[in-house]
């Protein structure tokens, strides 16, 4: 059997949502395969078992299911080289990287680990042990590790760009960085290091196709960190509009070769950057509402997460900042209604 490389890549990448049926709650795999195709037809790469994909609510047997199952759907659909990362923090050390093991074996091509908050009162000011808890899961992961700083998700602990730094020059296993703190500052500090010329080759991966990657967590900052050498985003934004976001990546891109692309970059970055203020406070059921608006899945979280009540829903879909984002969506997706 041919290996197949799926190359980490900059780019945008989409914390996929995890469906479920109606009655039971169950795995609704059917919607989930249609929303993994479709956002990767935008040129948007999948990531599975994050916080929008509710990973604290599923099972270890249905995280290996999700893998494969998307794992299915890209090769059918002919994005054979298109990778998959999976979300594998867990509550232990121990527990993150058995959910590791099990997501290579299910198909995963690489993992995003946070740390768990439950004891953030012990974890949040020893700098020791959070090293150690990533140094350690890279060292054991068969698949190379994205670290995932996300305060918001975990009892507020937030890695600064020394310690990321750090792990990034002394653990050849870790591929990259979420920030989902927004700290941009923290993104230009890190870049600076990683991006450098040298760094390859004073630091070199355990695996050659899994560069060190400083990924924002949201869409409002993808035109400033190109020009810092960021290389691009996980956002929840890309589920509901991923050509536009994609879009904003390559324009960003271009705009560092052909300033006279900027004013439009600039253009799109403002409308996404609104869109994301307003929809990111809606959270993970307002994104499945906009889905299913849009594109006629979506469905609520499990409990116990709330549905998104109905004044919220029609508030959030008439903003105009939400129109804004969805006219240009349908326009940059060859839809116009």
């Amino acid at each position: 059997m041919v290996s197949v490389v799926r190359p980490l890549q900059p780019g945008i990448y989409a914390p996929i949502p995890t469906f479920f049926a109606p009655d039971t709650e169950d795995l609704d795999l059917q919607a989930f395969s249609s929303h993994v195709i479709r956002l990767a037809k935008a040129g948007v790469r999948p990531l599975l078992s994050g916080s929008m994909g509710e990973a604290h609510h599923l099972s270890h047997a249905e995280r290996a299911a999700l893998i494969k199952t998307a794992r299915s759907a890209l090769d059918e659909a002919g994005f054979t080289s298109t990778p998959i990362i999976a979300g594998t923090g867990a509550g232990s050390t121990r527990e993150t990287i058995e959910l590791s093991v099990e997501a290579a074996a299910a198909g995963a091509d690489y993992t995003i680990v946070i740390c768990s908050g439950y004891f953030a009162g012990a974890l949040a000011g020893n700098r020791q042990a959070l090293k150690a808890f990533w140094t350690e899961v890279a060292e054991k992961s068969p698949i190379p590790v994205i670290i995932y700083n996300y305060p918001g998700a975990s009892g507020g602990i937030d890695l600064d760009s020394d310690l990321i730094t750090e792990l990034a020059t002394e653990s050849p296993n870790i591929a990259g960085v979420k920030l989902t703190c927004g700290n941009v500052g923290k993104l230009t500090r890190i870049a600076a290091t990683v991006s450098d010329p040298s760094f390859a080759t004073l630091h070199p991966r355990k695996n050659a196709y899994a560069p060190f990657l400083v990924l924002g967590g949201f869409t409002d900052f993808i035109l400033p960190s190109a020009f810092v050498e960021g290389h691009g985003a996980i956002t929840g934004l890309a589920n509901v509009a991923p050509y536009s976001i994609a879009k904003l990546f390559e324009l960003s891109e271009q705009s560092k070769k052909d300033p006279s692309l900027l004013p439009e970059a600039q253009r799109l970055q403002g409308i996404i950057a609104r869109a994301d203020f307003t929809i990111a406070k809606a959270s993970i059921s307002g994104t499945k509402f906009l889905l299913e608006k849009l594109y006629g899945y979506g469905g609520n979280p499990r409990r116990p997460l709330p549905p998104f009540e109905a004044g919220a829903a029609a508030a959030l879909w008439e903003h105009p900042h939400t129109v804004e984002l969805v006219s240009v969506e349908r326009e940059l997706s060859g839809k116009l209604q």
